[in-house]
């Protein structure tokens, strides 16, 4: 009887690979956008921070004026008893939230909508920001920390700021028994070993000594065994410099 692929496996969400969100503690959604934060300003107090073990920042616990309590992505620089703030009347202070239209050149953000009022999709991650380029008629250009650049809408909410936990990975784990915990919280599947190193029976690339045997890239309609790899890429490897594109295009045309 054959044996079922990890990549089967995982896909099909049986419990060793389905994540505990009953102990997640909050989804770090922006509040909702309402009328008080399109005309003026909502204050709020940050009350103590949260350890959420579905994500790597910590949050912040923050308790508005109108006695509305929401649980945000904390910035660098963010301590008990601090304030922030919501709206178009915020000014450009750390943890405060803002629509892109009122953000000058070059303010750090994260927590990023993509539409207005979905409460944050892009930059989550600790120790990551983006940053505000330029306003234009068309919308407001914000690059990611992927180097990416994005026109979004003026609309779109932000909190500025850098979200802490940067300098977590600087810490070595030190022994196996740290990283079994750290990923134990998220119950994320560690150790992951390389596909290489498998058996044949086990997974596509396994049953070599030292290389795949066969191209790394897959079709995008590939069956869920042999979906690994390089899905549908257009280009694999160490992206060509001029110097070196410039003698390939030489070398097609001497063709």
């Amino acid at each position: 009887m054959g044996k079922r692929l990890l990549q089967q496996r995982a896909g099909r969400g049986s419990p060793a690979f389905r994540r505990p969100s009953h102990r997640f503690k909050s989804d770090a959604k922006l509040r909702n956008y309402d009328d008080v934060e399109k005309s003026g300003r909502l204050d709020g107090e940050i009350v103590d921070f949260v350890d959420d073990p579905s994500r790597s920042a910590l949050l912040m616990d923050v308790r508005f004026e109108n006695a509305e309590r929401k649980l945000l992505i904390a910035p660098e620089g963010a301590m008990a008893g601090g304030r922030i703030a919501a709206g178009t009347g915020a000014p450009v202070v750390i943890g405060n939230i803002l629509p892109l239209s009122a953000m000058p050149d070059g303010t750090p953000i994260y927590n990023i909508e993509m539409v207005p009022g979905d409460g944050g999709r892009l930059v989550r991650t600790a120790g990551c920001a983006g940053f505000v380029v330029s306003h234009d008629d068309k919308g407001v250009i914000v690059r990611l920390p992927s180097k990416q650049i994005m026109m979004l809408n003026p609309v779109c909410r932000a909190q500025v700021g850098v979200i802490c936990g940067g300098g977590r990975l600087e810490k070595p784990m030190l022994k196996a028994g740290n990283s079994h915990y750290k990923w134990h919280a998220t119950n994320r599947r560690w150790p992951n070993v390389r596909g290489v190193k498998m058996c044949a029976y086990q997974h596509p690339f396994g049953g070599k000594q030292h290389h795949k045997g066969k191209s790394s890239c897959t079709s995008r309609g590939a069956p869920p065994g042999r979906k690994v790899g390089h899905i549908a890429a257009r280009s694999v490897g160490r992206k060509k410099t001029h110097v070196e594109a410039a003698k390939a295009a030489e070398k097609q045309i001497c063709r």
